[in-house]
């Protein structure tokens, strides 16, 4: 197993971030969604590999087989563990691909550190600009959406992540596309979350401001959303983030759910790829 050491520290000891590192080539690095790891995105690897890519995928703290410290789940101590991988590992021309919260570290990581490092840029199904309903974002959600999952988690959280993982994919619309056992699958990676990590992140994801990160990206982005996300609707996500960053290039999938890299995987495969080598 594969560990990067962190410049962040708890009791004294560094955090310990696990990864996966498979491939030659410009280095693309794969940043997960909550309450998920890496393994996440074991159906974008193999084809991310086979296009001539290096393929880095990690875990965040707190999730999957990286370390689980008890505090510092915030957007700036995320960017800073991305920027100690890329440090870490020697990597230049980076495309970063965040889903969901993990897009949030992307325009954190671009907010706080830049784009020099990177090559291109990617949002797929992804939080921000900015999920929290106030005076200047009125289309947002309420913050009761984020506290109701909070109370969810303390009282029952393999229970709330099953029915979360239901409306990750519109299992009950999506037909074939995905099977109970693969749903089962990935309600399992979440159940090995820390249980503390699943509910700091909810705070990091719900209520982080991201606009003012969104002015700084100045690479090409790709921006992927389903319009039959449940999760994180398009509306205030990716059709806002098209509108903020002026080199994106925008992508909505038909009657795709929040989890499109699971239920929608060839067609956004392809989206993917095709915007690697573009």
């Amino acid at each position: 197993m594969s560990f990067i050491e962190t410049t962040s520290k708890e009791k004294g000891k560094p955090i310990n971030l696990y990864y996966e590192d498979y491939g030659e080539g410009k280095p693309v690095i794969l940043i997960h969604g909550w309450p998920l790891s890496h393994r996440m995105w074991e159906y974008q690897i193999n084809s991310i590999v086979d296009a001539g890519f290096r393929c880095i995928a990690y875990d965040r703290r707190g999730f999957g087989d990286s370390d689980k410290p008890w505090t510092n789940y915030d957007y700036n101590t995320l960017a800073k563990d991305l920027e100690d991988i890329i440090n870490k590992l020697n990597l230049s021309e980076v495309s970063i691909i965040g889903f969901s919260m993990g897009g949030g570290e992307v325009a954190r990581y671009i907010g706080n550190y830049g784009t020099s490092k990177l090559s291109k840029a990617a949002l797929i199904s992804a939080v921000p600009p900015f999920m929290l309903k106030t005076e200047d974002n009125p289309e947002g959600l309420e913050k009761e959406v984020f506290e109701g999952f909070k109370k969810e988690i303390k009282k029952d959280r393999p229970s709330f992540l099953q029915g979360f993982g239901k409306q990750f994919v519109n299992f009950e619309k999506v037909g074939d596309r995905i099977s109970q056992e693969m749903a089962d699958y990935y309600w399992s990676i979440a159940c090995n979350a820390s249980p503390n990590a699943t509910l700091e992140c909810i705070n990091s994801f719900g209520l982080t401001d991201f606009r003012e990160d969104l002015g700084k990206f100045d690479i090409p982005t790709l921006i992927v959303h389903g319009d039959a996300d449940q999760i994180v609707p398009i509306e205030i996500s990716g059709k806002k983030s098209a509108e903020l960053i002026a080199d994106s290039e925008y992508h909505v999938i038909e009657e795709a759910p929040h989890g499109l890299v699971l239920t929608h995987t060839a067609e956004f495969n392809k989206i993917l790829i095709d915007f690697l080598k573009s």
